[in-house]
C-alpha cells in the first residue's frame, strides 16, 4: 500500500463534499508530476490525506482511499470545461489522468500545516519542504503514521 496527500481548495471541493457523494473522480490536475503519480503509481487500496489548501484553515481535513486506478481525465476533452480543457490532448493520446477516491474519515477539525511542520519525523516530507506546491504527492509510511498519531493526540480523529 502507498500513502498520498492530495490537495483541494474547499471552495471547489471539500472533505464534506466527498463525504456526501461517497466517492469522486479526482479530476482537473494539470501538473505533469502529479499526473504521473496518478497515472503510474496510485493503486486501488492506497490511502490519501485530503488536504484543504487556499482556505482560512489550511491543513489535513481527513482520510480517503483510492478506489479506481489512473484513467484519462474526461475534462481534458470537453471545451466546456474551461481551464481543464486541453485542445492538444485526444482520446487516442490523453495527457491528463485521474483516480477515483472514496471518503473514509473527516477529522473533527483541520490539522494545520503549522502543527505538521513541527514534527521532526516530517523533516524529509515533501509537504514540509519549502516551495513544494504539488497538488498530489507521495508520503512515506513513517510520514503517514506520524500525521495520524498527531491527529489522534490533538483528538481530531
Amino acid at each position: 500500500m502507498n500513502y498520498w496527500l492530495m490537495k483541494s481548495e474547499p471552495s471547489s471541493f471539500s472533505i464534506d463534499d466527498l463525504q456526501q457523494v461517497d466517492f469522486e473522480p479526482w479530476d482537473g490536475v494539470r501538473n505533469y508530476q502529479a499526473r504521473n503519480f496518478m497515472r503510474d503509481d496510485m493503486k486501488v487500496g492506497d490511502k490519501a490525506f485530503f488536504y484543504h489548501s487556499n482556505a482560512k484553515k489550511i491543513g489535513i481535513a481527513g482520510v480517503m482511499s483510492i478506489v479506481k486506478a489512473g484513467y484519462p481525465d474526461p475534462t481534458q476533452f470537453n471545451p466546456e470545461c474551461g481551464y481543464y480543457y486541453d485542445p492538444k490532448s485526444s482520446e487516442e493520446n490523453p495527457r491528463w489522468y485521474l483516480v477515483d477516491v472514496c471518503f473514509e474519515q473527516a477529522f473533527h477539525d483541520i490539522l494545520p500545516l503549522s502543527e505538521i511542520k513541527k514534527l521532526p519525523e516530517l523533516d524529509d516530507c515533501p509537504l514540509t519542504q519549502k516551495g513544494n506546491r504539488l497538488s498530489v504527492m507521495p508520503l512515506q509510511e513513517k510520514h503517514w503514521h506520524a500525521i495520524i498519531t498527531l491527529a489522534q493526540q490533538k483528538q481530531l480523529i
